[in-house]
């Protein structure tokens, strides 16, 4: 299945292409570079490292908006690092970006696969807004959207109510679900993007244990990472991969355990990624979802209309239920050999 995915890689963004890439289900042609987790240069710098560490030839990657749409950019360099990869480093490379921005490569690629096109955006909503501009139609030519953003009935982790990658944006996010609720209102409700808000991927925590299972399935075990390691320790997996996905997890994991939320990492984006080869991996209930931009407490936050108060049409199926040890057994039996190919692709 072709696939788009707009990223600002970030840790569990990194994941999230790993996982892509490991998946003989899913083929990808094209990354778009989002601001967000870091600014839009490095997340490109990362996406193209990421490529040449995978041994990925033939897939663009192109740079999108370095600003949201009305508003300063806010990184969270805290949250994954100075580059975005924890204590990860990538190899150099002299791979370029292409000559269009993420708008347009949305566009081309949903034009060269219509109706076919799986959509992934695991980070600000801003390239896809601009892309719905360039071409309204765009919902009608995308197969799925998937969108790992917002927070239903439950707190957030930027604000009290708004998750990062919609408070980072709030505009762009009100302006694909109001998008998408003039596309799809009278079509079937399989249309509807399916988001993946905090209140479902908070369910999917990594740990050091579950990362040593995946360093064995690559051949490459590894000393478990533990919290009682001296901070920024490196790990000393053979494997190139797994390298670069436990000094990547290690800040991560760091990051979670001074949160208080102990030594762990939820992984939003994988989970997001794995949606959207297979929806059925997640339960949803549809509604219609909208962004508050005015709310002197509340700017960001999503609110979902359980019981069409409104009176609008259903504009997203938003996940309530997931199995994590599911999604990390797949994770795992997917990830696990393909890493064991990186270095010798």
């Amino acid at each position: 299945m072709p696939v788009f995915a707009d990223v600002d890689t970030g840790v569990d963004d990194a994941m999230a292409l790993a996982y892509l890439f490991a998946s003989p289900d899913a083929h990808v042609v094209g990354i778009a570079s989002t601001a967000g987790n870091v600014p839009v240069a490095q997340v490109s710098i990362n996406n193209l490292g990421l490529l040449e560490l995978f041994g990925i030839d033939d897939v663009p990657v192109s740079e999108g908006a370095p600003v949201p749409l009305s508003i300063p950019l806010r990184t969270a360099e805290d949250t994954h690092g100075p580059e975005g990869l924890g204590y990860a480093r990538l190899p150099e490379t002299d791979r370029s970006l292409t000559p269009y921005d993420a708008a347009h490569a949305w566009v081309a690629a949903a034009r060269e696969y219509p109706g076919e096109l799986l959509g992934l955006v695991t980070g600000p909503l801003t390239n896809l807004a601009l892309a719905l501009r360039l071409e309204p139609a765009l919902p009608r030519l995308l197969r799925r959207l998937v969108i790992m953003g917002g927070a239903f009935d439950y707190r957030g982790n930027t604000t009290p109510v708004a998750e990062w990658n919609t408070h980072v944006d709030p505009e762009a996010a009100a302006e694909v679900f109001a998008v998408w609720g003039a596309a799809w209102g009278l079509s079937t409700p399989t249309h509807l993007p399916i988001v993946l808000g905090l209140n479902l991927t908070e369910n999917v925590a990594m740990t050091p244990s579950i990362l040593g299972r995946l360093a064995a399935a690559a051949g490459s075990p590894s000393a478990q990472l533990s919290v009682l390691d001296d901070r920024g320790t490196p790990s000393a997996a053979a494997n190139p991969l797994i390298r670069v996905l436990e000094d990547a997890m290690r800040f991560y994991f760091e990051f979670h355990f001074d949160q208080g939320e102990g030594y762990l990492a939820h992984l939003h984006d994988p989970l997001a990624a794995a949606v959207a080869l297979d929806p059925d991996l997640v339960r949803y209930q549809s509604a219609t979802v909208d962004v508050e931009l005015t709310g002197t407490l509340t700017r960001g936050m999503t609110v979902a209309d359980w019981r069409g108060h409104w009176g609008r049409e259903h504009n997203a199926h938003i996940g309530v239920e997931v199995d994590p040890a599911a999604f990390f057994e797949r994770f795992i039996e997917r990830v696990g050999p393909f890493a064991r190919g990186v270095g010798h692709r």
